[in-house]
């Protein structure tokens, strides 16, 4: 082992490279190699402001949960994975243990547990999923929105997380998939991504359901609304659009406290869910799409980073745009001594 250099957050917009121990597995844990990780913009919050929610970093706290990487030792009880595969690295442990909101939840980069921006990271072995060869290691809509073949969704937001959701809606059958963002060129990036329409508001109000031709019932509803992006004025209109009986699921992070028309969640019916992280299991299902062909995520990367130029990473993530002017889709990082474009 070769020690295990880290991205460590010391306090709000304080983040330095530190050397950790590398860590000792259990009897069914392995220890992954980390070759990739992507920023998130949870850990841009915990970066800018220190908490998430009533998650509050207390202590200096490794950043990163979005990686996979290769086995670089296995516990005596492990079968699943063997020293040298390739994987993708699950960042929540009890994940599938339990039902989907689990008081025992330890998640990479949640205070006060570490996370993978390092060389090495320790995880139970039933959380690394062996990737497929032809699968980069580059690389809410299944289960919380029930859908099925056929039905219309629609979108708020078209950063990486937004247009997951769309691709994996077009991949399970969606016959239209809207995507909504205040940015023109995100939403180009979707209609060539995923999108079937997409729609830029000037602002939200109760006629906009008519601008994105859509209507409450009928073939033009909208079965689906996931809302990626946390705004107020999105979420409000998400809810507005939503057809009678249909679903929203709240996936962006935003504000607490948001009005929303409880008038037409009551005299629609709607479904409203949460969706915190993902759920157990879901792990073989992107996996499986990807490897399908059926979800590209390799063009969704826009930027590339070594490990050492870390703070550029999430500065050009917090910047939305790198200063060449390209605009940011996924940030990758790699892990130390790795290559930017070794996949």
């Amino acid at each position: 082992m070769s020690g295990n250099p880290s991205f460590v957050l010391e306090g709000i917009l304080d983040a330095t490279f530190q050397q950790m121990p590398v860590p000792e597995i259990d009897a069914n844990e392995v220890l992954v190699e980390v070759k990739k990780t992507g920023i998130c913009g949870t850990d841009v919050h915990f970066l800018v402001h220190g908490h998430v929610g009533d998650f509050i970093v207390e202590k200096p706290m490794v950043l990163g949960h979005e990686s996979a990487g290769i086995v670089a030792k296995v516990g005596p009880g492990v079968t699943n994975v063997k020293v040298g595969d390739r994987v993708a690295m699950e960042p929540a442990a009890n994940a599938k243990l339990a039902k989907r909101i689990c008081p025992d939840l330890v998640c990479a980069a949640t205070p006060p547990t570490d996370g993978t921006l390092s060389r090495y990271y320790r995880l139970p072995s039933d959380l690394a999923y062996p990737l497929p060869p032809n699968l980069s290691l580059v690389h809410a809509v299944s289960k919380l929105g029930a859908l099925q073949s056929n039905q219309s969704v629609a979108v708020f937001g078209c950063g990486p997380v937004g247009l997951l959701c769309m691709a994996v809606a077009k991949a399970l059958g969606a016959s239209r998939v809207i995507a909504v963002d205040v940015v023109p060129d995100r939403l180009e990036f979707a209609k060539a991504y995923a999108a079937t329409d997409t729609f830029l508001p000037s602002f939200m109000d109760k006629d906009e359901s008519g601008k994105l031709g859509i209507t409450e019932h009928g073939p033009r509803a909208i079965d689906l609304v996931l809302d990626a992006s946390g705004a107020k004025v999105a979420i409000q209109t998400g809810i507005r659009i939503a057809k009678s009986g249909g679903t929203f699921v709240q996936v962006g992070i935003g504000n607490r406290d948001i009005t929303i028309d409880m008038f037409s969640v009551l005299c629609k019916e709607l479904v409203l869910r949460g969706s915190l992280r993902y759920g157990p299991g879901d792990y073989p299902l992107p996996i499986a799409l990807v490897a399908s062909g059926k979800v590209d995520v390799k063009s969704l990367v826009s930027h590339r980073f070594p490990f050492v130029q870390a703070c550029e990473a999430f500065e050009v993530t917090r910047n939305g745009k790198s200063p060449d002017g390209k605009g940011v889709i996924k940030v990758v990082i790699s892990g130390p001594d790795v290559d930017i474009n070794e996949i």
